[in-house]
Protein backbone atom coordinates (compact mmCIF):
# COMPACT_ATOMS: atom_id res chain seq x y z
CA UNK A 1 0.00 0.00 0.00
CA UNK A 2 1.41 3.36 -0.93
CA UNK A 3 1.49 6.47 1.15
CA UNK A 4 -0.96 8.17 -1.21
CA UNK A 5 -3.50 5.46 -0.83
CA UNK A 6 -3.07 5.50 2.97
CA UNK A 7 -3.56 9.30 3.10
CA UNK A 8 -6.65 9.04 0.87
CA UNK A 9 -8.17 6.53 3.27
CA UNK A 10 -7.40 8.78 6.25
CA UNK A 11 -8.97 11.75 4.51
CA UNK A 12 -12.05 9.68 3.68
CA UNK A 13 -12.41 8.50 7.27
CA UNK A 14 -11.91 12.07 8.57
CA UNK A 15 -14.58 13.40 6.22
CA UNK A 16 -16.94 10.58 7.26
CA UNK A 17 -16.33 11.46 10.92
CA UNK A 18 -17.04 15.11 10.18
CA UNK A 19 -20.32 14.26 8.44
CA UNK A 20 -21.33 11.99 11.36
CA UNK A 21 -20.57 14.77 13.87
CA UNK A 22 -22.64 17.30 11.91
CA UNK A 23 -25.54 14.88 11.72
CA UNK A 24 -25.34 14.23 15.47
CA UNK A 25 -25.30 17.96 16.16
CA UNK A 26 -28.35 18.53 13.96
CA UNK A 27 -30.21 15.69 15.62
CA UNK A 28 -29.34 16.99 19.09
CA UNK A 29 -30.67 20.45 18.25
CA UNK A 30 -33.84 19.11 16.61
CA UNK A 31 -36.83 18.44 18.95
CA UNK A 32 -36.89 14.83 20.05
CA UNK A 33 -40.11 12.98 19.29
CA UNK A 34 -40.77 9.81 21.21
CA UNK A 35 -40.84 6.92 18.87
CA UNK A 36 -43.00 3.98 19.80
CA UNK A 37 -41.96 0.70 18.42
CA UNK A 38 -45.32 -0.48 17.13
CA UNK A 39 -44.00 -3.84 16.06
CA UNK A 40 -42.89 -4.70 19.62
CA UNK A 41 -46.41 -4.02 20.96
CA UNK A 42 -47.94 -6.04 18.17
CA UNK A 43 -45.56 -8.88 18.96
CA UNK A 44 -46.54 -8.76 22.67
CA UNK A 45 -50.24 -8.93 21.84
CA UNK A 46 -49.62 -11.67 19.33
CA UNK A 47 -47.60 -13.65 21.87
CA UNK A 48 -50.35 -13.25 24.47
CA UNK A 49 -53.05 -14.44 22.06
CA UNK A 50 -50.87 -17.36 21.01
CA UNK A 51 -50.30 -18.39 24.65
CA UNK A 52 -54.04 -18.20 25.41
CA UNK A 53 -54.85 -20.31 22.37
CA UNK A 54 -52.14 -22.78 23.36
CA UNK A 55 -53.71 -22.99 26.83
CA UNK A 56 -57.06 -23.74 25.22
CA UNK A 57 -55.51 -26.65 23.36
CA UNK A 58 -53.35 -27.98 26.20
CA UNK A 59 -55.70 -27.53 29.19
CA UNK A 60 -59.28 -26.66 28.17
CA UNK A 61 -60.63 -26.92 31.73
CA UNK A 62 -58.40 -24.12 32.92
CA UNK A 63 -59.11 -22.05 29.80
CA UNK A 64 -62.90 -22.27 30.05
CA UNK A 65 -62.79 -21.99 33.83
CA UNK A 66 -60.88 -18.73 33.46
CA UNK A 67 -63.47 -17.44 31.02
CA UNK A 68 -66.28 -18.43 33.40
CA UNK A 69 -64.49 -16.70 36.27
CA UNK A 70 -64.11 -13.48 34.31
CA UNK A 71 -67.77 -13.57 33.26
CA UNK A 72 -68.87 -14.24 36.84
CA UNK A 73 -66.74 -11.38 38.09
CA UNK A 74 -68.27 -9.05 35.51
CA UNK A 75 -71.80 -10.12 36.44
CA UNK A 76 -71.12 -9.52 40.13
CA UNK A 77 -69.60 -6.12 39.41
CA UNK A 78 -72.45 -5.07 37.14
CA UNK A 79 -75.26 -6.35 39.34
CA UNK A 80 -74.06 -4.42 42.36
CA UNK A 81 -76.03 -4.33 45.55
CA UNK A 82 -79.42 -3.09 46.45
CA UNK A 83 -80.67 -1.01 49.28
CA UNK A 84 -83.98 -2.84 49.49
CA UNK A 85 -84.70 -4.41 52.84
CA UNK A 86 -85.52 -8.09 52.98
CA UNK A 87 -89.15 -8.87 53.71
CA UNK A 88 -89.75 -9.67 57.34
CA UNK A 89 -92.83 -11.37 58.72
CA UNK A 90 -94.65 -8.94 60.95
CA UNK A 91 -96.78 -10.76 63.45
CA UNK A 92 -99.88 -9.08 64.71
CA UNK A 93 -100.12 -8.33 68.41
CA UNK A 94 -101.63 -11.28 70.26
CA UNK A 95 -104.51 -10.59 72.60
CA UNK A 96 -105.16 -13.06 75.42
CA UNK A 97 -108.71 -14.41 75.24
CA UNK A 98 -109.05 -13.63 71.53
CA UNK A 99 -109.97 -16.35 68.99
CA UNK A 100 -107.56 -17.08 66.11
CA UNK A 101 -107.02 -19.71 63.42
CA UNK A 102 -103.82 -21.77 63.19
CA UNK A 103 -102.04 -21.13 59.89
CA UNK A 104 -98.44 -22.13 59.20
CA UNK A 105 -96.51 -19.04 58.12
CA UNK A 106 -93.82 -21.03 56.30
CA UNK A 107 -95.68 -23.90 54.65
CA UNK A 108 -97.30 -24.07 51.24
CA UNK A 109 -98.58 -27.61 51.65
CA UNK A 110 -102.34 -27.61 52.27
CA UNK A 111 -101.90 -30.70 54.47
CA UNK A 112 -99.27 -29.03 56.66
CA UNK A 113 -99.68 -29.31 60.40
CA UNK A 114 -98.59 -27.09 63.25
CA UNK A 115 -96.81 -28.78 66.11
CA UNK A 116 -97.95 -27.91 69.61
CA UNK A 117 -95.51 -28.51 72.45
CA UNK A 118 -95.99 -28.75 76.20
CA UNK A 119 -93.32 -26.16 77.10
CA UNK A 120 -92.78 -22.86 75.23
CA UNK A 121 -89.66 -22.94 73.07
CA UNK A 122 -89.19 -26.70 73.04
CA UNK A 123 -89.09 -28.30 69.62
CA UNK A 124 -88.42 -31.84 68.48
CA UNK A 125 -84.74 -32.26 67.72
CA UNK A 126 -85.33 -35.35 65.64
CA UNK A 127 -87.59 -36.47 62.82
CA UNK A 128 -90.72 -37.80 64.45
CA UNK A 129 -92.47 -39.06 61.32
CA UNK A 130 -91.94 -42.68 62.38
CA UNK A 131 -93.11 -42.05 65.92
CA UNK A 132 -96.68 -42.62 66.93
CA UNK A 133 -97.00 -39.06 68.23
CA UNK A 134 -99.15 -37.91 65.32
CA UNK A 135 -102.06 -38.92 67.52
CA UNK A 136 -102.98 -37.11 70.69
CA UNK A 137 -103.33 -33.50 69.49
CA UNK A 138 -99.64 -32.69 68.97
CA UNK A 139 -99.89 -31.93 65.25
CA UNK A 140 -102.83 -29.69 64.52
CA UNK A 141 -103.95 -29.08 60.92
CA UNK A 142 -104.04 -25.59 59.40
CA UNK A 143 -107.33 -23.80 59.83
CA UNK A 144 -108.07 -25.14 63.32
CA UNK A 145 -109.79 -22.45 65.46
CA UNK A 146 -108.01 -21.70 68.74
CA UNK A 147 -108.26 -19.31 71.68
CA UNK A 148 -105.14 -17.67 73.17
CA UNK A 149 -104.74 -18.54 76.85
CA UNK A 150 -101.43 -16.75 77.53
CA UNK A 151 -98.32 -15.46 75.75
CA UNK A 152 -94.62 -15.39 76.53
CA UNK A 153 -91.84 -13.06 75.38
CA UNK A 154 -88.56 -14.49 74.09
CA UNK A 155 -85.41 -13.42 72.25
CA UNK A 156 -86.07 -9.77 73.03
CA UNK A 157 -89.41 -9.81 71.22
CA UNK A 158 -92.89 -9.57 72.61
CA UNK A 159 -95.34 -12.47 72.36
CA UNK A 160 -93.15 -15.01 70.56
CA UNK A 161 -94.83 -18.08 72.07
CA UNK A 162 -98.54 -18.44 72.79
CA UNK A 163 -100.47 -21.07 74.68
CA UNK A 164 -103.59 -21.95 72.75
CA UNK A 165 -106.70 -23.96 73.51
CA UNK A 166 -108.54 -25.77 70.72
CA UNK A 167 -112.11 -24.51 70.37
CA UNK A 168 -113.33 -27.04 67.80
CA UNK A 169 -112.61 -30.49 66.39
CA UNK A 170 -111.57 -33.72 68.08
CA UNK A 171 -108.98 -31.90 70.23
CA UNK A 172 -111.46 -29.37 71.64
CA UNK A 173 -110.39 -28.20 75.09
CA UNK A 174 -106.77 -29.41 74.75
CA UNK A 175 -103.95 -26.90 75.27
CA UNK A 176 -100.45 -26.51 73.85
CA UNK A 177 -97.79 -23.94 73.00
CA UNK A 178 -97.22 -22.67 69.45
CA UNK A 179 -95.35 -19.84 67.79
CA UNK A 180 -97.28 -16.58 67.57
CA UNK A 181 -96.52 -16.29 63.82
CA UNK A 182 -98.74 -19.35 63.32
CA UNK A 183 -101.85 -17.44 64.45
CA UNK A 184 -104.06 -15.52 62.06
Amino acid sequence: MSIDENSNENEASVSEQHVAEETATQQASAPVEPQVDQTAEDNNVGNMVASVLALRESNPKVFYGGIAGVVLLLVVMISGGSDDNLPVHKSKPVVVGQNYVLKSANAYDPNATIRLVSVPGSMAAYDDTEENDREGCKHIPDGTPVKVVQSQDAYGKKDVFVEVEMTAGECEGKKGWALAINLQ
